[in-house]
């Protein structure tokens, strides 16, 4: 629900602190009312999943008391204050303070309930922000992300372990969509730098002067950022996009390689999409801050060379997806398992994601398939026949993986009823499990 978060209400009133909170439960929030100061920051963490709406008057601990602990501990929560009568003053030293806006009684309960909404979507966008600089910052999880137990994708993660503790600059290439922003956040997560800042600029977003500036300062007045290497000291910076940097802009990095040193202070990730063209980060970069960038480097495969990764990614995908619109997620029949590992994708991962979200809501609307999707992406494409290509064993087996794999997460790991919906005894069930990898301890 887009209400679903909770407002503190503060008020030594009691019909005070109850009309606002019938008010606004009227409205769809979770309300919790205090009677004092004391007792509301028992409860109120830096985490708060919502606002607060509190009297500026009361008495023990008075509402710029308050607001000041508030602050003190989340500073990005959103507090509105009610304020009597002709107290404009006190309120104007509240919002100085940090309150998030402020209401003067006798108030209007739409202005109320208006307020209440902006602050709440400000809120779940500061929360939501920080559960995504969490995750990025924890290389157990960003690793889980990089989702496939292929050769190429095993491979892929060692490297990932094995430079993310080298101090080096690195280079990361492969084809669009192939996850390398992912891997450049991972390689931060699990080295040494974990704990330091991670900085993105994009050298493709910026005309030239605009992306100078963006890096390496000075930076327009107006602006509240450092330059991306004072931002980025002691951490990670990633320039993605590093083939769209002009001769001269080169010509800057490399100067600021050379006085970085070894180890450097702030370590340098780049990222180049050229595989798109046909060509190599080496045709496009000066020979010297190729040879620096690259001195460790990373290549991130395509989607075809990983096998039976498709099926796992897009059953990942399509539940995920059929949670979100509240259905199920559409059954892969094994001629559609096959089209979907012979497929090229050329939009490799990103495109799988959008083939997926478009299967579950045909799934929803009762019409169409998964080979009619790929067929509208790829007007060239033939429909598989399993003979052919690949021997048919392989495709027997990855579908018969996947099969499996669901009905496991769809029971939660319930041996039985895996048993008995798929016929197959325990032995057998057990044999295959073995075989394909999968424990039942992943599902519970």
């Amino acid at each position: 629900m887009a209400n679903a978060m909770k407002i503190a209400i503060v008020d030594d009133e009691k019909d005070m602190r109850q009309s606002i909170s019938q008010w606004l439960a009227l409205s769809g929030y979770d309300t919790e009312t205090f009677s004092s100061a004391e007792d509301a920051l028992k409860k109120l963490g830096p985490d708060y999943p919502g606002i607060v709406v509190s009297d500026i008057k009361m008495p023990g601990m008075d509402g710029m008391q308050f607001l000041k602990k508030l602050m003190g501990a989340d500073s990005s929560l959103p507090v509105i204050m009610i304020t009597g009568h002709g107290d404009v003053p006190m309120a104007v030293e509240a919002m100085r303070v940090g309150a998030y806006d402020f209401l003067e009684k006798p108030f209007n309960p739409d202005r109320m309930t208006e307020l209440a909404k902006k602050a709440t979507n400000a809120r779940r966008l500061t929360l939501d922000n920080r559960a995504l600089r969490r995750e990025l910052s924890d290389g157990t999880q960003l690793m889980k992300k990089l989702i496939g137990s292929s050769p190429v994708m095993e491979r892929l993660k060692e490297d990932i372990l094995d430079l993310g503790q080298a101090d080096g600059h690195v280079l990361i290439d492969g084809e669009t969509g192939t996850g390398k922003t992912l891997v450049a956040h991972a390689l931060h997560a699990v080295g040494a730098r974990a704990g330091k800042k991670f900085v993105l600029v994009s050298c493709a977003a910026h005309e030239e002067e605009a992306l100078l500036k963006r890096l390496f300062g000075p930076m327009n007045p107006e602006d509240t950022r450092l330059p991306a290497v004072e931002e980025a000291r002691g951490g990670t910076l990633v320039v993605e996009d590093i083939e769209a940097l002009s001769d001269s802009a080169q010509a800057r990095l490399l100067t600021y390689l050379n006085d970085e040193g070894t180890p450097p202070e702030t370590r340098i990730v780049a990222i180049s999409n050229l595989q798109d063209e046909g060509k190599t980060s080496e045709d496009a970069l000066r020979s010297d801050l190729f040879y620096r960038l690259a001195s460790l480097r990373i290549t991130v495969p395509p989607l075809r060379q990983r096998g039976e990764d498709i099926l796992t990614l897009f059953t990942r995908f399509a539940d995920q997806f059929a949670d979100d619109y509240g259905c199920e997620p559409p059954q892969v029949s094994a001629q559609e398992a096959a089209q979907l590992l012979q497929a090229p994708w050329p939009g490799n991962v990103r495109q799988l994601f959008n083939v997926a979200e478009r299967a579950v809501l045909q799934s929803r609307r009762g019409s169409g398939t998964i080979v009619s999707l790929l067929m509208s992406d790829h007007q060239d494409m033939q429909p598989v026949m399993t003979t052919e290509g690949k021997p048919l064993k392989e495709y027997v087996e990855a579908f018969e993986r996947m099969l499996i794999d669901n009905t496991m997460r769809r029971h939660k790991g319930s041996i039985a009823a895996v048993m008995e919906e798929l016929c197959l005894p325990r032995r057998t069930l057990n044999e295959k499990m073995a075989k394909y990898g999968l424990q039942r301890s992943d599902y519970l």
